[in-house]
């Protein structure tokens, strides 16, 4: 199995729409943060979800010329810092495996309790897995 690898992140200027069923509404999330937007080509889509109750957050990072407010979106700050990193392939057909995927990481070290684990929706094939990290 692959290991992870550890990466120090930027914080992420995001506009988001948060899940009222936790990790079980992320779909609903995301479809609702979706019809928002005019076209979804070139955008930056991320989940984050704040162990272990929630809340999850569908995102999309704010671009240049982005009005969140017309848009009816609050905003937020994805942090940076420290993270253990693996890519899932085919992560649609593979959902299950993301939550688990991210137990797996928890025990390659000490997760940071202060910040939220993040999806980064790399395309339609990949998806990167961002687990925080002391």
């Amino acid at each position: 199995m692959l290991t992870s690898q550890q990466v120090t992140l930027t914080e992420v200027q995001v506009m988001y729409v948060e899940s009222d069923t936790g990790l079980a509404g992320a779909a609903a999330a995301f479809d609702r943060l979706e019809a928002r937007f005019a076209s979804l080509q070139g955008r930056k889509f991320y989940g984050t979800f704040q162990p272990p109750a929630g809340p999850y957050r569908a995102c999309a990072a704010v671009e240049p010329g982005d009005d969140a407010t017309a848009l009816g979106l609050p905003t937020w700050t994805i942090p940076g810092g420290k993270y253990s990193r693996r890519k899932l392939m085919n992560w649609q057909a593979r959902i299950p495996e993301i939550g688990k995927t991210f137990q797996i990481m928890s025990q390659e070290g000490e997760r940071h309790s202060s910040r939220p684990s993040i999806e980064f929706y790399r395309s339609e094939k990949e998806l990167v897995l961002f687990l925080p990290m002391k």
